[in-house]
């Protein structure tokens, strides 16, 4: 099968613009793209394949609502904004430690991105780090956290871009997405009263 290699100098273009000190992965995300896309017309290709694995996503949901005010992440195809490509990620349902095992049991050999890594307060990296700890001490949580990007109900949030609430009206029939008075645990509630009762009393 043949294979094309591009290299460019994306790194001097980075520090040149970037003052030192400031987050330098924003401007080198667009140049890599800008220049897989580039590419990807020379080559006559319609698809591109990126790297980013399960907690990619989940990291780029987080970052999304704690600065941008989104609930927004990364899925697995979408179509780039000139629609000239497919964007596809074909690691996207994989655990990160899962592809860490498999590199090193390969011997697959790992390129390490300085540029980025060299910054101990980045962003991404406290929220991966965030993730890890929430695995570590509890375990299943990410798993239902990236479940969760899969099941959105749009009516238990708050856009009205995403559901007609000024539209709504009794309709007398049941609907099993309306609210409920009383839901249906998904856990034991008995095994929480408890706790429950020490927080009120205390």
């Amino acid at each position: 099968m043949a294979f094309h290699i591009e290299n460019q100098d994306t790194y001097s273009i980075v520090k040149r613009v970037i003052p030192e000190g400031k987050t330098t992965c924003g401007l080198c995300s667009r140049l890599r793209r800008g220049i897989l896309y580039r590419v990807a017309d020379e080559l006559g290709a319609t698809k591109v394949a990126l790297g980013h694995h399960r907690d990619d996503m989940l990291q780029t949901f987080f970052l999304n609502m704690f600065f941008a005010g989104k609930l927004k992440s990364m899925p697995p195809k979408l179509v780039s904004d000139d629609g000239k490509h497919i964007v596809i990620r074909p690691l996207a349902y994989l655990a990160e430690k899962d592809l860490v095992r498999w590199a090193q049991h390969r011997e697959f050999p790992i390129i390490p991105c300085t540029l980025c890594g060299s910054q101990e307060n980045l962003q991404r990296k406290q929220v991966g780090e965030m993730l890890r700890e929430w695995d570590r001490k509890h375990p299943g949580r990410v798993e239902n956290m990236f479940t969760a990007l899969q099941n959105v109900v749009p009516s238990h949030l708050l856009d009205g871009t995403r559901h007609d609430f000024k539209g709504l009206k009794a309709t007398g029939v049941a609907d099993d997405e309306g609210d409920k008075a009383f839901d249906t645990p998904s856990y034991d509630l008995l095994s929480q009263a408890p706790a429950a009762l020490r927080i009120v009393q205390g």
